[in-house]
């Protein structure tokens, strides 16, 4: 077989990364001037151009290095890159132009900013550039296409293609835990690690929440100051934890059904930098927690007091949802357990009346601590005089007894 015909072109093609450099550290090979080598190490540490002057065992860098390779690309970072045409030849070269697009495994997206203009006319030694700048926001393989296009001595459009592949990895990894409390109110607690090859900073982890919540950081003491200090340092497979409440809308508490059907929580958006400045940005899916099953009666306790004292009755209400499609015909229970300590106070088997679906009923209980520490309240129940059947109501809160 012959061999391919190598082409020779007008015009060369160059194409750099912009990327940040990094800071550049000597190797620390040193021993005691008593040993075999004597100072030939300690002198030559000394004499190494990277090494600080009376510090060259710290391995402090004072220069910066250049790219020395493609280096690596992680997701929510810009991609920047260098592109450049160059008249090698002692002729002037026409109808230059250069158009590149980066194809992922989903698209292919356009980048240069010289694709909507004329082709351009290059003199001996002259050039055309273009600086490129994309947000990536895949992940896999990538594949930057450069093409350039000229007249060539013939009078006839030649053209050239490079390409230049690269993998985008994932920086981070974000886990999430969902509490639903029976307040209404959601925990979510978001554990952010580092998984790039370097250390980072996050400079901002913040959660929008979606049209149904409102969310609320526990991430910051009362006068506004981060938990976690100035500065958020992630070293490589580190890990930071992040809480959250989120507190449902009145328009959706008012409603079991709407309530129930919340499940988008909202969105994380994490902002770090990694060497020297370097800004990532990513922003998570829609959040989804599990709504709980509220069954066909919902009871809830509302203003109990946190803490009360000993053998003096304190009052709350409780609240009932009918969170069935049909009317309820229900009777209250108070029942005073042998291993509890508390007591009630006021008439047991109340019937309460029919409660229409979707509709809700607050009662008013008193119950009397005996002993002290924190106390469970226990022991209410609710009879379904249609189905005869009884609900029980258990730990459903604490209260304080001192």
């Amino acid at each position: 077989m012959d061999p391919k015909e190598v082409v020779e072109h007008l015009v060369a093609l160059k194409v750099m990364r912009l990327t940040k450099p990094a800071l550049i550290s000597p190797k620390i090979v040193t021993c005691d001037s008593k040993d075999l080598p004597g100072n030939i190490l300690n002198n030559y540490l000394k004499d190494d151009a990277t090494s600080v002057t009376q510090m060259e065992t710290l391995a402090a860098g004072q220069f910066l290095l250049l790219p020395q390779s493609f280096g690596n690309i992680y997701l929510g970072e810009t991609f920047s890159c260098y592109v450049c045409v160059h008249n090698e030849t002692n002729n002037p070269v026409q109808s230059v132009s250069i158009k590149a697009d980066l194809q992922t495994n989903s698209q292919r997206i356009l980048l240069t900013t010289q694709q909507n203009l004329s082709p351009t006319m290059l003199d001996v030694d002259e050039t055309l550039s273009d600086v490129i700048h994309h947000e990536v926001k895949d992940l896999g393989t990538h594949i930057l296409v450069c093409e350039v296009t000229y007249m060539s001595n013939y009078n006839t459009l030649a053209s050239f293609r490079k390409f230049f592949k690269f993998e985008v990895m994932k920086p981070l990894d974000v886990k999430t835990k969902f509490y639903n409390a029976e307040s209404d109110d959601v925990y979510l607690e978001a554990q952010v690690q580092n998984i790039t090859s370097g250390p980072i900073i996050l400079e901002q982890v913040s959660l929008e929440s979606s049209q149904q919540f409102n969310v609320k950081s526990l991430n910051e003491v009362d006068d506004g100051i981060s938990v976690f200090g100035d500065v958020t340092l992630l070293q490589p497979q580190e890990s930071c934890q992040y809480l959250y409440c989120l507190t449902p809308r009145e328009n959706i508490t008012k409603e079991i059904k709407l309530l129930a059907a919340a499940k988008n929580i909202g969105k994380l958006d994490i902002v770090w930098r990694s060497n020297l400045g370097e800004k990532g940005r990513l922003q998570t899916s829609q959040l989804q927690r599990m709504t709980p099953d509220y069954g066909d009666i919902r009871l809830t306790f509302e203003k109990l007091p946190s803490k009360v004292s000993v053998e003096e009755p304190f009052d709350f209400q409780c609240k009932i949802v009918n969170a069935s499609e049909r009317t309820l015909d229900l009777i209250l229970k108070l029942r005073s357990l042998q291993d509890s300590s508390l007591l009630w106070c006021g008439i047991s088997n109340r019937k309460l009346g029919p409660l229409e679906p979707g509709q809700s009923l607050f009662i008013n209980l008193t119950a009397l601590p005996i002993n002290t520490g924190l106390c469970n309240i226990s022991g209410v129940s609710l009879l379904d005089l249609f189905l005869k059947r009884t609900y029980d109501y258990d730990d459903l809160a604490s209260v304080f007894v001192y």
